[in-house]
């Protein structure tokens, strides 16, 4: 080999042979092709047939409720639609206190 190379030599070595260029020509522009729209054919609504009510869970919250200290209480039942007893609880015991003073929770059971 030649000590003494170039550096155009150097690069056809490494590279290969530089090659040429190829030209891009512009795409041959076609007529413009007209757009087919598809209709869906009408359809005279069906019936609507109503889904079956997905189970809702349910708690019956139980309270004895009054509006005197030590006097006549009465049961007052909540139906909450929830599956956490604690939040059940509050709930009743929040609309029950609108009314009455005293709020007392005797149970609660699920439906």
């Amino acid at each position: 080999m030649n000590p003494q190379l170039t550096e155009e030599e150097m690069r056809r070595a490494l590279f290969g042979a530089p090659q040429p260029e190829e030209q891009v020509s512009a795409p041959l522009v076609d007529k413009p092709v007209q757009e087919v729209v598809l209709a869906k054919p009408v359809v005279a609504p069906a019936a609507k047939k109503k889904a079956a009510k997905a189970f809702t869970p349910r708690l019956r919250v139980t309270l004895r409720v009054g509006n005197e200290f030590e006097g006549k209480m009465t049961e007052l039942i909540h139906e909450a639609d929830t599956l956490s007893s604690l939040l059940a609880e509050q709930d009743a015991v929040k609309v029950a206190r609108k009314k009455y003073k005293y709020v007392e929770v005797v149970s609660v059971k699920s439906m």
